[in-house]
């Protein structure tokens, strides 16, 4: 289980990277994209779990290209693997969002905190 606080919205300085099509890193924070699930990047899928279909190498540039301009984190706790979740924005626009309209990654609504990314996206 997940324990999850809604907290301010911050600017993120310094570099900002993708680790894959749904997380972040920022210095030495592990930021998980709210609401979606992207493609694992090889041998990532833990047996037994239905994986999103898709490139995964394809949702992490996806990804890293919409890490531009002024970017806006609303951390809201952290999973069980200590990761910061997180509504992320980068120049003004919701990367969940952005990621789900270009096909790289899929809305679930069981890791979407009180629907924050489906209004988000208009979903």
């Amino acid at each position: 289980m997940v324990a999850l606080i809604a907290l301010a919205w911050a600017a993120l300085v310094g570099p900002v990277a993708a680790v894959d099509g749904d997380t972040l890193r920022a210095g030495r924070e592990r930021i998980r994209l709210l609401g979606i699930d992207a493609p694992e990047l090889p041998g990532h899928c833990r047996r037994g779990r239905a994986c999103v279909s898709g490139d995964p190498v394809a949702a992490k540039i996806s990804l890293a290209t919409t890490l531009h301009g002024p970017i806006r984190i609303r951390r809201l706790g952290h999973d069980v693997y200590g990761r910061t979740l997180a509504l992320v924005e980068a120049d003004g626009r919701d990367i969940a969002c952005a990621q789900i309209a270009a096909g790289h990654a899929a809305y679930r609504p069981r890791y979407d905190h009180r629907g924050l990314v489906a209004r988000s996206c208009g979903l």
